[in-house]
């Protein structure tokens, strides 16, 4: 499994960015999870979507303004952001798995299949 992440970039805070995520293969069965990092620290969990439920689950600093979704005609996941702030700044990654227990949405651990990142700056 290949994943693509894309739809990064430099934007004012308060501004909205969509970020995509692209696999070689099928979501179909897998969970899809976007995770950040900024210099320096530690990868964090930003958002999750289970492809067959649709079951999300959002890190609580994002709740209320990302939003995680899937195209299953375009075999795609997405992450709208919206009302962006300084501390958004990271590259984000997507990362997907077969069998990723609820539980463990939000643990990077679970996941064996990352893509490249994309960075995304919010200028205050």
């Amino acid at each position: 499994v290949q994943l693509q992440a894309s739809g990064g970039g430099l934007v004012q805070a308060g501004g909205s960015l969509r970020l995509s995520c692209a696999t070689s293969g099928t979501f179909r069965g897998y969970t899809v999870g976007w995770f950040r990092q900024a210099p320096g620290k530690e990868r964090e969990f930003v958002a999750g979507i289970r492809w067959n439920s649709r079951h999300t689950l959002y890190e609580d600093s994002v709740k209320g303004r990302f939003t995680i979704s899937r195209d299953t005609a375009e075999n795609m996941v997405y992450l709208q952001m919206s009302s962006l702030k300084p501390e958004d700044t990271a590259v984000y990654y997507c990362a997907t798995d077969r069998g990723v227990i609820y539980s463990a949405i939000g643990d990077y651990r679970a996941y064996d299949y990352w893509g490249q990142g994309t960075q995304v700056t919010v200028s205050s």
